[in-house]
C-alpha cells in the first residue's frame, strides 16, 4: 500500500495549501451541515459531527462558518440542502474507485463525475460494484510525538486499536470504526497529538500499476478530488512512488 498511502500523503499536504486559499472550505462546510443534520449540533454527543470540526478547524475554518453551517443544519437559520450519497466505479487496469459524495443535486453529480471518469480512462460503476473491495476503518495520523514507536504501540493496543504502522515519518493507527473516538481520547489523554482522525475505507489488496495507466490513474484521482461535491476518494491503486516527483 505504499504507492496509495504516499498519495494520501500528497493529498493532505495539498489540502493544507489550498485552505488558506480557501478552495476546501465549501467541502468542510457541507460535510459539517451533513453529520450536523444526521446526529445533531452537539459535537458532545455527535461523534462524527466532533470530527468534521476538527478537520474543519486544523484546515483554518473559520469559526463563524463552523457555527453557521451548525445552525443551517439544524434548521436555525436557512441553507442549502446537502444530500450524502456513494459513487463507485473503476480506473485504468480495473482498479476499484469509492466515493464518497455531498451533493444537492444528483443528476448534476452524476454526470460530472461520469465525464471525469471517461476522460482520465475509467468508468462510472453501478452501487456495490467496488464496495466490497474496501473494508471501513478509523484512521489516526500522528505527526509529531515524543513517545518511541513501542510506546505508541502499546498505547494503541490498551485503547483498542487494530494496527498502528509507519508511514515515512507519520505514525498510522487503524481502528474500528466504532471505537475511533475512544481511541483519539486515549491518545489526547497521554498528551499525544492527532494530526487527522476520520473513517476512511481501506482496500482489502491493492492493484499493482504501472507506466501510462499509473499516470491516468493519478489523474483521475486527483480530478475526483478536485470535485466540490466529492468529499473522500479511495482506491484500491498501488502506484509507483516516481510517479509522484512532480507533485
Amino acid at each position: 500500500m505504499s504507492g496509495h498511502s504516499k498519495w494520501a500523503n500528497i493529498k493532505r499536504r495539498k489540502a493544507k495549501v489550498d485552505a488558506v486559499k480557501g478552495t476546501v472550505f465549501s467541502r468542510l462546510t457541507k460535510e459539517i451541515m451533513a453529520v450536523a443534520k444526521r446526529g445533531g449540533g452537539n459535537p458532545d454527543t455527535n461523534f462524527k459531527l466532533r470530527l468534521a470540526i476538527d478537520k474543519a478547524k486544523a484546515n483554518n475554518l473559520p469559526a463563524a462558518n463552523i457555527e453557521r453551517a451548525i445552525r443551517r443544519a439544524t434548521g436555525q437559520e436557512a441553507g442549502v440542502n446537502y444530500e450524502e450519497t456513494v459513487y463507485e466505479g473503476y480506473g485504468p487496469s480495473g482498479t476499484a474507485v469509492y466515493l464518497d459524495i455531498l451533493t444537492d443535486n444528483r443528476n448534476r453529480t452524476a454526470g460530472e463525475i461520469r465525464h471525469i471518469f471517461s476522460r482520465h480512462g475509467g468508468a462510472l460503476g453501478e452501487t456495490g460494484c467496488v464496495a466490497w473491495m474496501f473494508e471501513a476503518k478509523g484512521r489516526l495520523i500522528i505527526t509529531e510525538t515524543a513517545k518511541t514507536e513501542e510506546e505508541l504501540l502499546n498505547a494503541s493496543i490498551e485503547a483498542g486499536a487494530d494496527d498502528l504502522s509507519r508511514d515515512g515519518e507519520d505514525f498510522v493507527v487503524l481502528t474500528n470504526p466504532d471505537v475511533l473516538d475512544q481511541v483519539r481520547q486515549a491518545f489526547v489523554d497521554q498528551g499525544v497529538a492527532i494530526e487527522e482522525a476520520e473513517l476512511v475505507r481501506i482496500p482489502k489488496t491493492t492493484v499493482a500499476v504501472q507506466g501510462h495507466e499509473a499516470q491516468q490513474i493519478l489523474q483521475l484521482l486527483d480530478r475526483l478530488e478536485e470535485h466540490d461535491d466529492v468529499q473522500h476518494v479511495f482506491s484500491n491503486a498501488d502506484l509507483p512512488d516516481e510517479i509522484y516527483d512532480d507533485s
